[in-house]
């Protein structure tokens, strides 16, 4: 009832401290920022959108993520395969054994890479999001029904001094 006054500008509301709308305020701007650049870093780390629904199924079910073979690491398996039909003793098997080392080494930096960004970087932002943003949420609720709680008393408080007042003045 009281939010519902507030809302129809019935009601008076309390007004928090500046300094804590200021904070509440950073904190929402910190949660959305923090969103965006997951999902970002998400597609960024792995640009297939059913890779990425799969890998979350994995999590969600706490199961361990399959490895996949990067593309450098397909290719590189692809020139190596390549060289060994040309014959490694042939200029073009030469070339493709040096080149598909390369980069075979290239996707095995890479899978450390998007390992290693996952760890140390999306992590961290899954852990805020998942435990910091969600106390900060059911702290905020909580601190919204006590202020909606305190504005009721407030009104009633001041309706019964009112009939006070009127039940003084009528006698």
């Amino acid at each position: 009832l009281q939010f519902t006054e507030e809302k129809l500008g019935q009601a008076e509301k309390t007004e928090l401290d500046a300094h804590f709308e200021n904070l509440l305020a950073r904190a929402d701007c910190t949660k959305n920022w923090t969103e965006k650049i997951l999902r970002q870093t998400e597609v960024l780390l792995q640009p297939n959108p059913s890779a990425r629904v799969e890998e979350f199924l994995y999590e969600k079910l706490d199961r361990k993520v399959p490895s996949r073979v990067t593309n450098g690491e397909l290719l590189a398996q692809y020139m190596t395969e390549a060289a060994n039909d040309f014959g490694p003793g042939t200029p073009y098997g030469k070339t493709l054994i040096k080149v598909g080392e390369t980069q075979r080494r290239l996707g095995a930096a890479e899978r450390d890479f998007i390992h290693s960004a996952s760890l140390n970087f999306l992590t961290p932002l899954r852990n805020f999001l998942e435990g910091d943003w969600r106390t900060i949420s059911k702290e905020r609720r909580i601190l919204q029904n006590r202020r909606l709680d305190l504005d009721a008393c407030k009104a009633r408080l001041k309706k019964a001094k009112a009939a006070e007042a009127k039940a003084a003045v009528t006698l």
